[in-house]
């Protein structure tokens, strides 16, 4: 990998007061003990810069998952009761997506360009036959993904996630006003994007030990309401039902029974339009990765070790 290298803090566990949609109410949660892996900022010719971490797993031998966030987040906050976890079989990389936290920056939010940045990252990081695994927005990613890469794609964990978001009317008229709202806030979001990385990477240097809620804090900020706007008209876009029974990779998803953002009926028809797909169910809603981690992360890692288990069976 190429970059400065930024060590991550090293934390405690504590409550994270966690905010509301409004910043009005603040649930505080308990998140057990974690190590924050250091990261780097890594160069994808062409593309642009991101934030990548990349924990070794137990062997050179050891497959990768690539794990790929949720809207509005990064790649550790999403992630991180997980990733320790999971370098006990794997090789684990998380990236920043595009106009989150510190991902790149470009004139357009696209899904596509989204899913051909963990394609570049591969190769610059010499990955192949990788398993990527998804949450929620992270999960539409994951799909088009094996969709335009396939090669790459040895296996595919879909968590809290769906094929498609524009069922009913109110959702059309939701997806298409939410692109065209944001639209005129391009330009000045973009440029306190931009500032808002900088100083997040030059905090990230100087934080104490024990500043964990200062930290997911800083993470959750970091994302723009901008970019939030517009992965959230892309994902209005998304359809992938007309081609799910052609992944021809071991696929598991995730499915968070108590889930008020994507109905559990939707995470459930994603995984039967997938020839072969296994279901692991967590009694937890949408936020579970990190909010009810406990009951999420078990659950990841059966999934993570049956798409693992499987991929001799499906070797092409």
């Amino acid at each position: 990998m190429s970059g400065p290298s930024i060590r991550a803090p090293r934390m405690r566990a504590l409550p994270i007061p966690m905010p509301d949609p409004m910043g009005l109410v603040r649930n505080h949660v308990y998140v057990p003990f974690t190590r924050i892996p250091s990261g780097r900022l890594v160069e994808l010719p062409g593309r642009g810069t991101t934030y990548v971490t990349d924990t070794p797993g137990p062997s050179a031998q050891s497959p990768t998952i690539v794990l790929l966030h949720a809207l509005g987040c990064t790649g550790l906050l999403t992630w991180f009761p997980a990733i320790a976890p999971l370098s006990r079989r794997f090789r684990v990389v998380t990236l920043d997506q595009r106009w989150h936290g510190q991902g790149i920056s470009s004139p357009e939010f696209s899904l596509y360009d989204c899913a051909d940045d963990v394609a570049a990252l591969a190769d610059v990081l010499g990955l192949d036959d990788v398993v990527v695994a998804g949450y929620s927005m992270g999960g539409v990613v994951a799909q088009r993904v094996w969709r335009q890469h396939s090669d790459l794609v040895s296996g595919l964990i879909l968590c809290s996630t769906t094929d498609r978001f524009q069922l009913a009317p109110y959702e059309r008229v939701f997806f298409t006003a939410m692109g065209a709202g944001m639209a005129g806030l391009r330009g000045v979001s973009r440029s306190a994007t931009v500032a808002r990385a900088t100083r997040s990477a030059a905090e990230a240097i100087a934080m104490a030990p024990t500043d964990m809620e200062t930290w997911a804090l800083r993470e959750f900020r970091s994302t723009s309401p901008w970019a939030i706007g517009q992965a959230l008209a892309a994902l209005g876009r998304h359809h992938s039902r007309p081609w799910l029974h052609r992944i021809d990779v071991p696929t598991a998803v995730v499915v968070t029974t108590r889930d008020r953002v994507i109905p559990p009926s939707r995470q459930v028809g994603l995984a039967r339009a997938i020839r072969g797909a296994t279901m692991h169910e967590v009694d937890a809603g949408h936020a579970a990765c990190v909010l009810q981690s406990e009951s999420f992360v078990p659950a990841l890692l059966e999934a993570a070790t049956t798409v693992a288990a499987r991929r001799r069976d499906f070797a092409r």
